[in-house]
């Protein structure tokens, strides 16, 4: 399965390596080395490089590159899906997880992993189980194993191991029983300048908090379970009962964890909260152009528009901006060209607007396009597919927890291209779409 770990930070230094099996040379990163160098974007490494001899497999995450090696073909979900198991456990164990703190903690990480693999297949992956069997640093503990040299390892393997709910540990007692989930959709969206929306779909995912005494048997039903596509359960859930009612019936791990994740893409589904009314102009025969962006709600059903920011890389012939926002505080980097817009809350009485001109090099052609317009915001209390959750029904207890239910939407990759660009691409779309019929 899985024969190696290799953690590499955004600059391509690898600063951890863990082996399983056989030593794999470091050598082996060279071809991924060669495809990050290649994609314009962290993001765009592709997960799966096959070399010679090997099969790198990588998540990108927290500005860290998990880059698994394996010598055999094996389903490539499996391996990343291990892979943000990894990350999960340590942030859960480390409070955050990044380049320094998994070096402060290096022996607990290996422990972890040591753990988490067995002779490269995954064994144990529940943080609460984890946690019993590799207790979690903290600065006394710390103390203690630099002084007595012993480590974080349990000297008892955990009761959940043994039976059949592998995920939660046994004779978990709370003094205030409590369970709290949080329904968080991402919105990726494409929309051209007169506002119609190219291409719109979410990606949703329901954290869970249970804190419960005992063995509690939880159901949490919805009012529009059909709207749920490609959902992805965490394994307590029972499959079967969802097939036939639609509900979640499970017991839940101690702790925090993701319940499912789910799709939609269905666009007629999809609702853009925001719009973006820009004119970005420059004039053909003069060094200065027109700049003007305006933001807005459009489909928050009442709720406030938080954490706006806009962001937008001008074209190469802009020297600088002189730009004044009615709110909020922008920046412009002469040298990356990029543009900063930190606007905060909207007001829907007075919208947010940015205006002003730009200075172009002497002599410099206009340039062929404007600027895509990149837009990130937070909408509490608001889940923009619809979701929502009906009950929450707790069996095999006798005792009445406390229950919450928060939804959050924020946007992913949301972007506003410009007229030119939306064009072009509605022309690719006809030419292949012309030779489609033509075959």
């Amino acid at each position: 399965m899985i024969h190696s770990l290799f953690l590499i930070n955004s600059s391509g230094d690898i600063f951890l390596e863990k082996h399983w099996k056989s030593v794999v040379s470091r050598s082996v990163c060279d071809y991924f080395f060669e495809a990050q160098e290649r994609a314009t974007e962290a993001e765009n490494v592709p997960p799966v490089i096959p070399t010679p001899h090997h099969y790198l497999l990588s998540v990108y995450r927290h500005k860290i590159f998990f880059v698994a090696v394996i010598q055999t073909e094996v389903p490539p979900l499996f391996v990343i899906e291990f892979l943000h198991r990894v990350v999960d456990t340590f942030q859960d164990y480390f409070g955050v997880c990044s380049e320094p703190v998994i070096k402060d903690n290096v022996v607990v990480v290996y422990e972890v992993l040591e753990e988490m693999l067995d002779n490269g297949f995954p064994l144990a992956t529940e943080s609460n189980i984890l946690k019993e069997l590799i207790k979690p640093p903290t600065i006394l503990r710390t103390v203690v194993n630099t002084i007595t040299g012993s480590t974080n390892v349990g000297d008892q393997l955990p009761t959940g191991q043994l039976s059949v709910v592998p995920w939660r540990r046994t004779g978990v007692k709370y003094t205030n029983n409590e369970a709290y989930f949080d329904v968080i959709e991402e919105i990726d969206a494409i929309i051209d300048k007169s506002g119609s929306t190219i291409t719109a779909e979410i990606q949703g995912v329901i954290d869970a908090c249970v804190k419960l005494t005992g063995m509690p048997d939880l159901t949490l039903s919805f009012m529009n379970p059909r709207l749920l596509d490609d959902v992805s359960f965490h394994p307590c859930v029972r499959f079967k009962r969802w097939e036939s009612e639609r509900i979640l019936s499970f017991i839940p791990p101690d702790g925090n964890f993701r319940l499912l994740s789910y799709h939609v893409s269905a666009q007629n589904l999809v609702a853009i909260p925001v719009y973006v009314k820009h004119n970005i102009s420059f004039r053909d025969s003069s060094s200065l152009g027109r700049f003007e962006i305006t933001v807005g709600p459009k489909q928050t059903m009442g709720k406030t528009i938080e954490g706006v920011t806009v962001a937008s890389q001008m074209p190469r012939g802009v020297l600088n901006m002189s730009l004044t926002p009615s709110q909020g505080t922008h920046t412009f980097d002469p040298v990356t060209k990029m543009l900063s817009w930190d606007v905060g809350k909207i007001n829907p009485q007075k919208l947010p607007s940015l205006k002003g001109t730009m200075s172009l090099q002497a002599g410099a052609s206009k340039p062929d396009e404007n600027p895509t317009i990149n837009l990130q915001f937070k909408i509490q209390q608001l889940a923009i597919s619809g979701l929502k959750v009906n009950r929450l029904d707790m069996y095999g207890e006798k005792y009445k927890p406390f229950k919450g239910i928060k939804y959050m939407t924020k946007a992913g990759k949301f972007q506003f291209e410009p007229e030119g660009r939306v064009l072009q691409r509605e022309q690719s779309w006809t030419l292949f779409h012309f030779l489609l019929v033509q075959k």
